[in-house]
């Protein structure tokens, strides 16, 4: 009796040691969850965006040694190095490495000289397999920023229900049938301190400046007031719609 009893304490301690390492296995894809959280709070989304990023995905292939992110606008590729300890390095060419370490059901990016702490969570309702990196983290955003029903009481289309959906798609919005917000790069950089979303129907589009306002989403036309020769620079321009959360 006594026997087994030992033989089954030296099982379960060895089977406490085995499961260590996927405790602390960063291994998986990641999303900057914080920032969305934030942005799902119904207020401007690059405030959100640069408050708790600037990182937003993270892929990480522990067994082939690759890491990748992006920021919205570029994709980053690196190497990990395996150290041993409950911190994980990750090494970029050119430039200072990354430590990651998993807490639980989250991935902590520990800050440094170039980038603050930044937290991000496994996706809930993952992208389809095969799907660029940063698609994780638009679908999540996506559905708590824009989701659920949404109605026109001001502008084309008026009393229609619109619904933005977490692939891109949108329904009920007059001269749209695809969506997507912008979240860094020329697109911000072109719209200033603005939040801007490009809309279009049968692959052509343009982009329009939105303010989200708690339960209400005003979208703008985009008007350019740089000259011929200079980067677009665009501004609020009339009212195009006015849409409230139902």
């Amino acid at each position: 009796m006594r026997q087994a009893l030992a033989v089954s304490l030296l099982a379960l301690l060895l089977g406490g040691c085995a499961s260590d390492p996927a405790k602390n296995d960063v291994g998986g894809i990641w999303i900057n969850q914080v920032a969305i959280d934030a942005a799902s709070k119904g207020g401007p989304l690059r405030e959100a965006l640069q408050a708790y990023g600037p990182n937003l995905e993270w892929e990480l292939n522990t067994k082939a040694g690759q890491a990748r992110y992006t920021n919205g606008f570029e994709t980053i590729e690196g190497k990990i190095i395996g150290d041993g300890s409950n911190t994980t390095k990750v090494e970029f060419y050119g430039s200072a490495a990354t430590e990651l370490k998993r807490n639980g059901k989250q991935l902590l990016q520990v800050a440094n000289d170039n980038e603050p702490e930044q937290v991000f969570a496994t996706p809930k309702d993952p992208a389809p397999e095969g799907a660029p990196l940063g698609a994780n983290f638009e679908r999540a955003l996506y559905s708590a920023y824009l989701g659920g029903k949404w109605k026109i009481v001001s502008g084309p289309g008026l009393g229609n229900e619109v619904q933005f959906q977490a692939n891109g798609a949108v329904q009920g919005l007059p001269g749209a049938d695809r969506y997507a917000l912008c979240l860094a790069g020329d697109c911000a950089s072109m719209s200033g301190g603005n939040d801007s979303i490009w809309l279009q129907l049968n692959g052509q589009g343009n982009s329009w400046i939105f303010v989200r306002k708690d339960q209400q989403l005003e979208i703008f036309q985009a008007v350019n007031t740089a000259l011929a020769d200079e980067v677009p620079s665009l501004t609020p321009g009339s009212q195009q719609w006015l849409l409230e959360k139902q």
